[in-house]
């Protein structure tokens, strides 16, 4: 058991974002517009005006204050390195072809997806609750995994949506058994839109919040053990003192969208946002 855990632990961590052994690729490849989450506009394939010579940002420790917060709550889940170490094995953008950096930049978004998918199939095997489905988790990581694998041509030319909702069907029967166990109302809000609502106190232990809409939402000491949080819009959600112990598929990302404090309470293998500091 006690191996298991480590594994898992080491599991996790190749599926975070390493910009050391990236050429870069999310400051290049994906496009932004100016708004709320960044100051400028930017188009897919052109470099962020950040962006150094030596593939690393030039404003990383003051993004936030220089109108760049979207790159703050942004992660790859470990597929910039994937592309940019395996995919093309160490070749850089900068130095090749066009060819190849468009291929570099057309591939990435692609990974991204799947190794996204390998996060949260890594997740669910993590969950005792959903051992009925073990069987075919593994499969899927397997199958996931493989395509990971493939050539630069292979990856332009998959079919990611159809994979992911493969996947999905599996994640769903997780989170039902995983959910199944959770004392209290089981509340179903899949894709509800709860933009600004006032969740103050809310007891939504177990409840599907699937793909939610909780921009905004005042969840200040609500209590979200046991929920399924996959897909959930977090961005400026206020967590203070919020319990989200037990949660399913809660991502980093998610959680550096949001607000919190020093009472929030968070899955073991969750990083407390530095942003939430100011606000205990």
């Amino acid at each position: 058991m006690l191996n298991r855990m480590r594994e898992h632990q080491t599991e996790r961590a190749e599926l975070r974002g390493d910009c050391a052994r990236c050429f870069g690729l999310c400051c290049v490849a994906l496009p932004f517009a100016a708004s709320a989450d960044f100051a400028v506009d930017k188009a897919a394939g052109t470099p962020c005006r950040n962006l150094r010579e030596d593939h690393r940002c030039g404003i990383h420790a003051r993004l936030r204050q220089q109108g760049f917060t979207g790159c703050t709550v942004y992660d790859c889940f470990g597929a910039g390195q994937q592309v940019s170490q395996i995919t093309f094995g160490g070749q850089d953008w900068r130095t090749g072809p066009p060819e190849r950096a468009r291929r570099m930049f057309e591939v990435f978004p692609v990974v991204r997806q799947l190794h996204e998918l390998l996060y949260y199939l890594t997740e669910a095997l993590a969950l005792p609750a959903a051992r009925p489905v073990h069987a075919e988790l593994r499969k899927a990581l397997a199958k996931t995994e493989e395509l990971t694998a493939g050539t630069p041509e292979q990856l332009a030319g998959l079919d990611v949506a159809a994979h992911r909702q493969e996947v999905n069907v599996l994640l769903l029967r997780t989170s039902e058994l995983a959910r199944a166990g959770v004392k209290g109302r089981r509340k179903d809000r899949r894709g509800a839109d709860l933009m600004g609502a006032r969740l103050k106190g809310a007891d939504l232990r177990g409840a599907s919040l699937r793909g939610a809409c909780l921009i905004a939402a005042d969840l200040t000491g609500a209590d979200l053990r046991g929920a399924d949080l996959i897909g959930a819009d977090l961005r400026d959600a206020d967590l203070t003192d919020a319990d989200l112990t037990g949660t399913l598929f809660l991502t980093q990302p998610q959680l550096n969208a949001a607000r919190g404090s020093a009472g929030t309470r968070l899955p073991g293998s969750a990083t407390r946002p530095g942003h939430w500091t100011a606000q205990v």
